[in-house]
C-alpha cells in the first residue's frame, strides 16, 4: 500500500485530503509546518509528498529543493499561486506535478495515481526496457535498430530519460544543456526536441516517448504512447 506523506497547515484540507486518499487505498501521514517536513523525511519512507507551498516555518521552494538533495520521491506541489511562473519554479525545484486550489479531492487522487503509474517499474515489454543510450557514440539503440543524435540531442534525451514521467521545464534543460550559461531561448530547446522527436520516429514508429506539457516542457515516458 502506498504512502502519502501531505504537508498541509489547512486542518479541514489536510483531513478532506487525508479520507479521499484513504478511501483510494492509500496509507497518509500529515505535517503542518515546514520546518518538519525535511527531517522526518530523512527518517521516512513515503512514496509520494502532497506539498504545499505556502506551509509556516519554511518556504515550499525551499523545501522541495531540499528534498531533491536526497531523494528522488515524487513530489506534487499543491498552490493557491495561479501564475504560470509559480508553476514553473516547482517543477524547476524538481516537483514532478502540480495541482492549484481551490480543487476537486477526485482531481487530486487522479493526480497522485497519475504520477505513482508514470514512475512506477516499467514492465519488461516496455520500451525503456529496449532504449539504449550510448554516451560514448551518441547514439541510441531500440531492438537491433541505432540512430545517430547531436551532443545536444543526446544531452536532452538523457536528461529527460533518467526520470521517466518527470516533467522538466525549458529553463531547467536549458540549465542542464548548456552549462556555459550562454544565452539561448525556449525555442531552441524546442527546436531541438522537434529534431530529437523526428529522429526518434525514425527509430520507433508510431509511438511518442517525448510528450509536451502545456505550459510546463516536456516528459519522458515510454508507458505513454498518445
Amino acid at each position: 500500500m502506498s504512502r502519502i506523506l501531505i504537508v498541509e497547515d489547512e486542518p479541514k484540507l489536510a483531513s478532506l485530503e487525508t479520507d479521499y486518499l484513504h478511501h483510494a487505498g492509500f496509507q497518509t501521514h500529515c505535517l503542518s509546518q515546514g520546518l518538519e517536513v525535511v527531517p522526518w523525511l530523512k527518517d521516512n519512507r513515503v512514496d509520494l509528498v502532497l506539498l504545499d507551498l505556502m506551509v509556516p516555518g519554511r518556504d515550499g521552494f525551499d523545501i522541495c529543493r531540499d528534498i531533491r538533495s536526497f531523494s528522488q520521491v515524487p513530489i506534487i506541489i499543491v498552490t493557491a499561486r495561479v501564475e504560470e511562473i509559480d508553476r514553473l519554479l516547482g517543477l524547476e525545484m524538481g516537483a514532478d506535478d502540480y495541482i492549484c486550489k481551490p480543487f476537486s479531492s477526485r482531481e487530486m487522487v487522479a493526480r497522485v495515481k497519475a504520477v505513482l503509474r508514470r514512475l512506477q517499474p516499467h514492465a519488461t515489454n516496455s520500451v525503456e526496457q529496449a532504449l539504449r543510450l550510448h554516451p560514448q557514440s551518441f547514439r541510441v539503440q531500440y531492438d537491433d535498430q541505432e540512430i545517430e543524435l547531436t551532443v545536444v540531442e543526446f544531452q536532452l534525451l538523457h536528461a529527460l530519460y533518467q526520470y521517466p514521467g518527470r516533467i522538466f521545464s525549458r529553463s531547467r534543460l536549458m540549465d542542464l544543456i548548456y552549462q556555459d550559461q550562454r544565452i539561448v531561448s525556449d525555442r531552441t530547446i524546442d527546436s531541438h526536441i522537434k529534431k530529437l522527436r523526428k529522429k526518434l520516429a525514425e527509430l520507433i514508429p508510431e509511438k511518442e516517448v517525448i510528450h509536451s506539457v502545456y505550459g510546463a516542457g516536456y516528459r519522458y515516458d515510454p508507458q505513454n504512447f498518445d
